[in-house]
């Protein structure tokens, strides 16, 4: 078997270093071909993740840079298609919802190709997330799913798939952090700012919801420090946010925004937190296994098993929904969760053997 595995931005790369991990093994049996469609681009949100993670150097970077969703779509499609009509593939394997996912899927099944999808089958339901249409367009041609929840299964059936097209096997992203965990490297901001074991919290935001408009981002700021009791804030700003920052002018001496983290790094501070406070997806993922409060600030999930059974809350948009959860935390109120059935750090060794028999 020839098989594809697409990486395009920082999210991707944590679900595909466990697979690659699990393919040297087989290699004699399944090739496999990285790309890196080049979906982010800079050091900061990429190249370090491959060193962090153990991952090779790809075997092609598509190289697309930045742009708005349409140019980048585009370029992916015009690159790999390209690329397939040079040197075909069986299978292409991509992961998550980003841009680059939904790209490499299209020009894969428009050549005839077969397609397979690992986190197949969540959904948030909300049509304004750039990663909702992703999902649904990349689920929509999928001819293999290899699924993180029941919930996901649950899903897919309801749009139509058989059963035989669906193998529930768990989370790579927490095979990643499992392995990882005893690698994990005290970031400088813990020295820098002083942070003791459990004594701070981890702000991470990007969505458009929260940092586009700068009243919003300035309010849930205001309503987050509000709510800290003075403890220590460590917020590691994402490009996107840091744009919107700049003509804010937010100040607060217990706040402390730091450059985007390296994977080592950025999970030491989620594991030796206190609570997090994202609007991230896969971060209440890691939160829930490491039994670490988390407060998501959207108005839906993809991933409900992060609530239903792990340490997660969904919060809201509303900076006015900030003040009781984080009274909650201070009163030591918030439950305890427990880490959803196969997320055991053995979900790429299922998803090769399955590789193997297709």
């Amino acid at each position: 078997m020839k098989l594809d595995i697409i990486a395009g931005a920082r999210p991707n790369f944590m679900k595909i270093a466990p697979i690659i991990e699990a393919l040297e093994k087989v290699s004699d049996k399944i090739q496999y071909r990285l790309i890196h469609t080049g979906q982010h681009y800079d050091k900061k949100m990429s190249g370090n993740f491959f060193e962090q993670l153990g991952i090779p150097e790809p075997d092609v970077n598509l190289e697309v840079g930045s742009g708005t969703q349409a140019e980048q779509t585009g370029r992916i499609m015009e690159r790999y298609e390209a690329l397939l009509l040079k040197e075909p593939c069986d299978w292409m394997l991509c992961v998550g919802d980003v841009t680059s996912t939904m790209a490499c899927s299209i020009a894969a099944k428009k050549l005839n190709l077969g397609v397979i999808h690992v986190e197949g089958g969540i959904r948030s339901h909300d049509l304004t997330m750039p990663e909702e249409i992703n999902r649904m367009v990349t689920d929509s041609i999928t001819d293999v799913f290899y699924t993180t929840s029941e919930v996901a299964n649950e899903n897919l059936r309801q749009l139509g798939h058989e059963d035989a097209k669906i193998r529930y096997v768990g989370n790579t992203m927490i095979d990643t952090l499992l392995k990882n965990m005893p690698r994990f490297i005290k970031p400088a901001a813990w020295d820098e700012h002083d942070l003791k074991e459990k004594g701070y919290f981890v702000m991470t935001l990007h969505r458009p919801a929260n940092v586009d408009e700068e009243a919003q981002l300035k309010n849930l700021i205001d309503e987050i420090v509000k709510g800290s009791h003075g403890m220590p804030i460590v917020f590691p700003v994402h490009p996107r946010t840091a744009k919107m920052l700049k003509g804010i002018g937010i100040h607060a001496d217990n706040l402390h925004m730091i450059e985007p983290l390296g994977y080592l790094e950025f999970n030491y501070l989620v594991k030796h937190s206190f609570a997090v406070v994202t609007d991230s997806g896969g971060i209440t993922e890691e939160t829930t296994v490491m039994k670490v409060p988390c407060m998501t600030l959207r108005d839906n999930t993809e991933r409900p098993e992060t609530i239903t059974i792990g340490t997660n809350e969904l919060v809201g948009t509303n900076p006015d929904n900030v003040a009781p959860y984080m009274e909650k935390l201070h009163k030591s109120e918030w439950k305890a969760g427990d880490i959803p059935y196969l997320w055991d750090g053995k979900t790429a060794e299922r998803i090769v053997e399955d590789l193997l028999e297709l």
